[in-house]
């Protein structure tokens, strides 16, 4: 007999906790550049939520160098609108909970918070299935991609050839580099050699003409693309132009919810958005249409270790093959569930039901952070 899945009451979600976590890591460097402080601290937001029937969906929304605000903002601005409510339709609950709260900001620490709850709804709604959450969304099989290094900013030319030597060893085959010093882009190509796609984000370090001073040392470099060349990042006007002068852009791991993005993928090469940061799932599925749309290539911001990198890697059958993987080429000292890590430089969605995240509560309580 077949169900009707429309036909099931959608039971009601009894419970919204937030863990905060603190995950040290090591990259090699000296953990400086575009931080505040020393980055060398995996902050993160888990968001567990339980329906009645005891199912169970987890998500994570942005916290780096942030915790405790986008914690404040899961437990006192979305979660009154989830506790105690059936919620099957999770893009329109979404979009209706920007509307309520667009007074707080529609960019920032309540699209980080709005996303890591959505992020744990559609978990909780693909497991009600016992489907992985591609198969939910309509996707026939799970995807391999190739998986890209991202090396975090070392400054230093040993350094960085180095840990491109490391990357290349362990399989990589493509390489994104977080440098603004021409001399180290250089030595980066002159250590992979060529055939090797390298990318380089400068995380909005230069101004239009400083960009466009670049364009000989992008040329002799192959780059794929340059990553959020200019401040501010949502000067898309700015990147039309570097973009009409030659140079291939990526951006949109700044970005919040869809509707920003449609500037973005009419203005760039490789729109990128961040599914911890535009809006969950709902938001993300949204920009991915937009890019097909415009027969533009997602590239997709992930150097997470938490239910958004898992959530990503579930929407990667969704996405073109050309659609490449970032993982952030550090080693924490622990993992919040057993990861999917590349292997010989690709990756691949999971079969598990839900976005494929089996939380390991020993190490969320080891590395809890008591707020």
């Amino acid at each position: 007999m077949t169900v009707d899945r429309n036909s099931i009451a959608v039971p009601k979600i009894v419970s919204l906790q937030t863990f905060p976590v603190r995950i040290p890591f090591a990259d090699g460097g000296p953990g400086t550049g575009g931080t505040p402080s020393r980055w060398h601290m995996l902050d993160i937001v888990l968001i567990r939520l339980e329906d009645e029937a005891g199912n169970v969906g987890w998500g994570d929304a942005f916290a780096y160098f942030c915790l405790e605000a986008v914690k404040a903002a899961v437990d006192h601005m979305i979660a009154p609108f989830v506790t105690m409510a059936s919620i099957d339709d999770i893009p329109a609950w979404n979009f209706d909970v920007q509307r309520k709260l667009h007074l707080f900001g529609r960019y920032g620490i309540t699209l980080f918070a709005l996303s890591g709850v959505d992020i744990a709804l559609w978990d909780l709604k693909a497991k009600r299935h016992g489907l992985p959450l591609w198969r939910l969304l309509g996707a026939e099989a799970p995807t391999s991609h190739h998986a890209y290094a991202s090396l975090v900013r070392y400054g230093e030319k040993d350094l960085v050839t180095r840990q491109c030597e490391r990357a290349i060893g362990l399989g990589y085959r493509h390489i994104k580099l977080h440098e603004i010093a021409p001399d180290v882009i250089t030595r980066a190509r002159e250590a992979i050699g060529p055939g090797i796609p390298l990318m380089v984000d400068a995380n909005c370090a230069w101004s239009v003409e400083e960009t466009l001073a670049l364009r000989d040392t992008f040329r002799s470099c192959d780059l794929l693309w340059v990553e959020e060349p200019v401040f501010p990042p949502d000067d898309y006007q700015a990147m039309a132009e570097i973009e009409a002068a030659g140079v291939r852009v990526g951006t949109g791991e700044n970005a919040c919810t869809a509707f920003d993005f449609n500037r973005i993928i009419s203005n760039v090469t490789y729109p990128q958005p961040s599914m911890t940061k535009v809006g969950g799932v709902s938001e993300f599925l949204k920009v991915l249409a937009a890019c097909k749309g415009a027969g533009k290539i997602p590239m997709p911001h992930t150097p997470y270790f938490g239910p958004g990198y898992f959530a990503t890697l579930a929407m990667l059958p969704l996405m073109p093959k050309e659609t490449l993987v970032e993982f952030l080429f550090v080693e924490p000292a622990a993992w919040l569930a057993a990861t999917p890590e590349p292997i010989e430089g690709f990756i691949t969605a999971s079969n598990n039901s839900g976005i494929g995240f089996e939380a390991n509560l020993d190490i969320i309580e080891c590395y809890a952070v008591w707020t």
